[in-house]
């Protein structure tokens, strides 16, 4: 299991479809570098405890974005919409545990779970948590997710136990220290990530075709203009940007995993004409497309095939 690399591939929903560890241990652990990539919008049914280790990142749930320096991290709760991507100073470099809760809760007639991850799970206003190294039982929460984190890359004899030891730190903490007393999300910032899924479902289902904000909207059975300040209000940008955005990271999924022609790829992503799709590309990752390709075929073959183990 050990380290992978990040690729959040997602389905019609925005749901992340990335298995994370093993039906036995499902506890996974991801590297990433926003100089090589952002992190797209996804959501996943797994919980997710992240460390910034260098540098910093914009981060952004429910529409709020902060920007999360070297030595911060957060928690994510099950089913939230959450991205990540380079700051305009610079990139950063963060890795993630993700996990699903019955690690810490075992069974649904635990004490575990009934005590601690079941009102965890249903409570609105711990969606997200950030978590600030200068509040001492964030640091706390910190030094657990870093413990997790280094069991979980390094896979010494019995690991297992020092993961879910470290997790379940957290899950405590949160518990002792985020009673559910907070304001809840207003029903208006609810009934728009509603929305947003909606419209997202869409937009995978219609990447490929040509689309229009109107077309978005109404797939919500929204007006155009309230489409537009949902997307602003949740995603941060406007929803034909957030396509092409899209677009460019279905076509570098691909190049990285398949051996298509660029052109075919640029076409199957919803760019007709292949000068618009490299200029695009570029801009967005900052490479060509087949510049891009060679980089993460080789950072895929580098994982697989290691010389000797990575250890962060």
């Amino acid at each position: 299991m050990a380290l992978s690399v990040c690729n959040t591939v997602t389905d019609e929903r925005g749901r992340e479809l990335t298995v994370h560890g093993t039906s036995l241990f499902p506890a996974a652990c991801y590297l990433d570098d926003m100089q090589v990539d952002i992190v797209p919008w996804h959501w996943h049914e797994e919980l997710e405890v992240s460390f910034v280790e260098s540098g910093s990142a914009v981060f952004s749930v429910d529409g709020q974005q902060r920007v999360m320096e070297s030595g911060s991290g957060w928690f994510i709760n099950s089913g939230v919409l959450h991205g990540a991507w380079k700051t305009t100073g610079g990139a950063g470099r963060m890795h993630a545990t993700v996990f699903h809760p019955r690690l810490v809760g075992g069974s649904m007639d635990s004490v575990f779970w009934q005590s601690y991850i079941q009102p965890l799970l249903s409570d609105p206003a711990r969606r997200c948590v950030c978590f600030d190294p200068q509040v001492s039982w964030q640091r706390e929460a910190l030094e657990a997710i870093e413990d997790a984190w280094k069991a979980c890359v390094a896979e010494p004899p019995g690991y297992e136990f020092k993961v879910r030891h470290a997790l379940s730190a957290v899950i405590f903490l949160l518990a002792k220290n985020c009673p559910s007393v907070e304001k809840s999300p207003t029903e208006k910032s609810l009934r728009d990530a509603r929305r947003i899924k909606e419209m997202l479902q869409y937009i995978q289902e219609h990447y490929s075709e040509p689309l229009t904000a109107a077309m978005i909207a109404r797939s919500a059975s929204v007006s155009e203009s309230e489409c537009l300040r949902c997307f602003r209000a949740i995603i941060g940008t406007a929803p034909i940007q957030y396509v092409k955005q899209l677009r460019i990271q279905k076509a570098a999924e691909l190049l990285q995993f398949t051996d298509r022609k660029i052109g075919e790829i640029g076409a199957a992503c919803g760019f007709q004409e292949m000068s618009y799709f490299a200029k695009a590309f570029r801009e967005l990752k900052g490479d060509t497309p087949s510049a891009y390709r060679r980089k993460r075929q080789s950072m895929t073959e580098e994982y697989e095939n290691p010389a000797q183990p990575h250890f962060y």
